[in-house]
């Protein structure tokens, strides 16, 4: 009897001082410094006159609708990156991406005086935009009133190495968004909150946000054609990306981008932003309503390119953080002939950040790694299929932008979006998802190797996609500046296993690495 009590006690006092170890591996969330960020969201509308003198077939003026994420540099400096997109006129199936640097100043009360210059690529008609470089310098007033503001601008739009030139006057709405992190070394940690502090800087309400991996198909009706003139009737493929924020338990706005990769040649995209609601959750089964206002096109007849997208759906929870999704909605043209039933699925992951308020679990916490990446990309000898010349392959420049979530210290997805600005492809972009492995900083702990694989839905202006699918393999080094930026440079091979494209890649860019509180149920 002694020896069986004896032996009990041992195992007692053992789980003891494993309890204890473990707790003691956590460390104090009070102890976590915190940094914030007081972005801005802007919503723009620009018209661009085209250039009728010399294309009379074309409207008269060309909507352009903006949407950007801004971040502060200090109180009157600011930097960003955001896309346009041709809702009006008959350019439906412009897209761009790019990046710019602004200036904000206090003139008078809740008046302001803001200039900011804008560096993309993209496009739609080659014969219109060429290239596909474009700079938007805009210059105006915006009045502020409880961190939300809207503002009038003079906006220059030029695709300087197509016919694309116009002046006019812009406008804009912004809203507040809040980003709440701590130093990148401080990821993949975990925390626990022993009575936090009423003055902790994580003692905030946390944001749920939702990130989508999303394949569709649209089955077009009605009136739909393709750009040649031709009834649309083959069922689209399209592979996309999507981001929710939620404002309260059960509404959420959200932005989503899609991209062709079967049923058209490729070229055809999207963009959506808008808002959803839950009208009944469980802990296992969410349903949803959505509603989208965006812009499509590519491949499909001339049109505006304004649309509108209801959905509706449902989210089967396999654990707290994902989620598999069914959805089907509506796809119309506002002022065009496009209109097609849409069904689809997802992959969903679902976090809080943030903060330590309002989370399904309020003692232990965790720190994910993200990693946000402008880069130059360089893709040499690609192949063509058409060409107003005659060449058969071009070296294309491309603006991209990625944004990687850290699975473990060494293991990382990512999602990508890239938009030629140089290599007579103006209108050519892909879209990116795939996976990362990167080794431990080493020499005094300021560079690390990666690898990575990644694939998705490329094309427009002739590149030989094939439908659109397309592979990358890359290798690289990134070198760290500092705890939240570090250099970057890779490279590797693209190419499409139905098209013609095989091509040497070369990036060279920056990071953005900081580390998000989450809640670790």
């Amino acid at each position: 009897m002694k020896k069986y009590l004896n032996s009990h006690l041992i195992a007692i006092v053992g789980a003891i001082l494993c309890i204890q170890t473990s707790l003691n591996a956590q460390d104090d969330l009070n102890n976590l410094s915190g940094k914030e960020l007081h972005n801005k969201v802007r919503l723009n509308f620009i018209p661009v006159s085209m250039p009728n003198d010399k294309f009379p077939n074309l409207k008269p003026t060309m909507g352009m609708m903006g949407l950007h994420y801004n971040i502060p540099l200090n109180d009157w400096l600011y930097t960003g990156a955001g896309m346009y997109a041709a809702v009006t006129g008959d350019q439906g199936g412009l897209f761009t991406l790019g990046i710019e640097l602004g200036v904000n100043k206090q003139l008078y009360k809740n008046l302001y005086f803001d200039a900011n210059f804008h560096f993309g690529g993209g496009g739609g008609y080659r014969y219109l935009v060429n290239d596909g470089g474009f700079i938007n310098p805009n210059v105006g007033l915006q009045y502020k009133k409880k961190g939300y503001s809207f503002g009038v601008q003079y906006s220059h739009v030029n695709f300087y190495s197509g016919e694309m030139k116009s002046n006019s006057v812009s406008f804009f709405v912004e809203i507040p968004s809040l980003l709440r992190f701590s130093d990148y070394d401080t990821a993949h940690k975990e925390f626990i909150n022993k009575n936090l502090q009423k003055d902790s800087f994580w003692k905030r309400p946390a944001v749920k946000n939702v990130q989508q991996l999303r394949f569709d198909f649209f089955n077009p009706i009605g009136n739909s054609r393709k750009d040649n003139g031709s009834p649309l009737t083959e069922t689209l493929y399209v592979l996309g990306f999507e981001y929710q924020k939620y404002l309260n338990e059960n509404t959420f706005v959200f932005a989503h981008t899609d991209a062709i990769y079967k049923g058209l040649r490729a070229g055809f995209m999207d963009l959506f932003f808008g808002a959803g609601y839950h009208p009944y959750k469980s802990n296992s089964v969410n349903l949803f309503t959505k509603l989208g206002v965006g812009a499509a096109g590519g491949r499909v007849a001339p049109e505006g390119g304004l649309m509108i997208y209801p959905s509706a759906g449902i989210d089967l929870k396999l654990s707290n953080h994902i989620a598999l999704s069914g959805h089907a909605g509506y796809y119309r043209a506002i002022a065009g002939d496009l209109e097609a039933y849409t069904y689809g699925f997802g992959i969903k992951y679902l976090g809080t950040n943030g903060g330590t308020e309002n989370t399904d679990n309020n003692s232990v916490f965790k720190t994910k790694g993200i990693v946000f990446s402008i880069e130059n990309q360089s893709y040499l000898d690609v192949a063509k299929t058409d060409d107003r010349d005659d060449i058969l392959s071009v070296d294309l420049q491309l603006l991209g932008l990625q944004f990687n979530y850290d699975l473990t210290k060494n293991l990382y997805l990512l999602g990508e979006a890239g938009f030629a600005y140089s290599g007579r492809s103006g209108g050519y972009a892909h879209g990116l998802a795939g996976l990362g492995v990167k080794t431990n900083n080493f020499l005094n702990n300021k560079v690390n190797l990666f690898a990575e694989v990644a694939g998705g839905a490329a094309g427009g202006a002739g590149v030989d996609t094939g439908e659109g699918i397309v592979v990358r393999p890359t290798a690289g080094i990134n070198y760290n500046v500092s705890n939240n930026f570090s250099l970057t440079a890779s490279g590797g091979k693209f190419y499409t296993p139905f098209g013609e494209v095989n091509s040497t890649n070369i990036n060279i860019g920056l990071n953005f690495n900081f580390a998000s509180l989450s809640s670790s149920k």
